[in-house]
């Protein structure tokens, strides 16, 4: 399986663009994460990777979805943007995954990733605005990665997704990246009207036939004004994603990613471990994409290093998940996260203000969480690419948080 997936990755696609995820992803990001490692033995923090949600509009209406995607328009104009990344440069950081709204919505996305051609950049997007010439200027660039998102069935998109004939044109929008040889991937936040459509082998081998070269499966989190709890899965459909994933891993040649388990199949938060914290498109800086309350922006005067490291409420909001769980506090203690952001008098930073109230009005459910059914990594692979670069970095440890092991 390896030796075909490494032909895949020397064959299906740019050599230039192989080195440029090689070298500014691969070698830039093992050396982002040692440099974090440090960082905290020293007692300094700043996450190695930065998601950053560029604009909230978007031309489809989704169901659960959390962005005030039909307010006014936002976006972080590309002066400010280019200032936070060279700021995270200076950390050591030259990794970013560009959100939305729907990222490529934003007239100069790719004047950004021009300007930094030493970084490298995962946008998540519906695919609908990669025509053919976006493609070509995505491959030209070479330091980008589409993942472009993929719901179910054509009805089931259309339903999920607010729009029609979504897949349809997500699924051209796919095709325009590999038509241009951009490295391209595709990711499914999995619920309960797609899980039977899209976790199967059937899927995976689509996707690898059509040239995809990565995958990414999500949990649903109902969440937002509109939350869609009926499509939020049980803790035995997302162990068989787990225990999925896993499988395909030494099975297909295909690269899975996932964000929620280490090497040994235990849960982890990424905000809590401090792997990633995100910057939302009025530019507030949140734990996550699915907390919104901030109280420190991109737009404050002190540098970024300063405002990550002497963050109270980030550094309160890391202990705290990590002392109650090792999954998603948000599912499952709304409560806590509340008193928080009473706590710290954070802001309510969506357009909607109805964040506190749609906070006190979830009903806790589970998460990854799960330490009775821990499936462990199959692949040496990927065991030794998490133990080494994607894992808890000691944040469950503690004497603050005596979470079981």
């Amino acid at each position: 399986m390896y030796l075909r997936y490494a032909k895949r990755l020397l064959t299906e696609t740019d050599l230039r663009l192989l080195w440029k995820l090689t070298y500014n992803f691969g070698f830039k990001g093992a050396r982002a994460i040692q440099k974090h490692k440090r960082r905290l033995k020293q007692g300094d923090f700043f996450p190695p990777f930065l998601y950053i949600s560029i604009i909230n509009s978007c031309n489809l209406r989704c169901q659960g979805c959390w962005v005030d995607v039909a307010a006014k328009q936002e976006k972080i104009e590309v002066d400010a943007l280019s200032r936070v990344i060279r700021e995270a440069n200076e950390q050591g950081n030259y990794f970013f995954g560009i959100v939305g709204g729907e990222p490529f919505m934003h007239a100069d996305i790719l004047e950004i990733f021009r300007q930094h051609p030493d970084c490298y950049f995962q946008v998540f997007t519906n695919g609908h605005f990669i025509t053919g010439e976006v493609a070509a200027e995505l491959r030209k660039c070479g330091n980008v990665t589409p993942l472009i998102s993929v719901e179910g069935s054509e009805i089931v998109s259309d339903q999920r997704r607010g729009g029609a004939e979504v897949l349809n044109k997500t699924m051209q929008g796919i095709h325009n990246c590999i038509d241009h040889n951009v490295i391209t991937g595709v990711c499914t936040s999995v619920c309960k009207t797609n899980i039977d459509d899209l976790v199967n082998e059937a899927w995976v081998d689509r996707l690898i036939e059509l040239g995809v070269l990565y995958m990414w499966y999500h949990t649903y989190r109902p969440m937002g004004p509109e939350a869609s709890e009926e499509l939020a899965l049980s803790p035995a459909e997302q162990l068989r994603i787990r225990q999925f994933v896993v499988d395909m891993r030494v099975k297909k040649p295909i690269g899975i990613v996932d964000a929620y388990y280490d090497a040994d199949g235990q849960a982890l938060c990424p905000a809590a471990t401090g792997f990633t914290h995100h910057i939302s498109p009025w530019g507030d800086i949140e734990p996550c994409p699915i907390v919104q309350f901030a109280k420190e922006s991109i737009y404050d005067e002190q540098p970024l290093a300063e405002t990550f490291n002497n963050s109270q409420y980030l550094t309160d909001f890391r202990e705290l998940a990590a002392s109650h769980t090792r999954g998603c506090i948000v599912l499952e203690r709304p409560d806590l996260l509340h008193e928080l952001t009473v706590l710290h008098e954070a802001k309510d930073s969506t357009a909607r203000k109805t964040a506190a109230a749609e906070l006190l009005s979830m009903k806790p459910r589970p998460s990854q969480y799960n330490k009775m059914e821990e499936i462990p990594e199959k692949s040496w692979a990927y065991r030794f690419a998490k133990r080494h670069f994607f894992n808890d970095f000691g944040a469950y440890d503690s004497p603050q948080n005596p979470l079981p092991r």
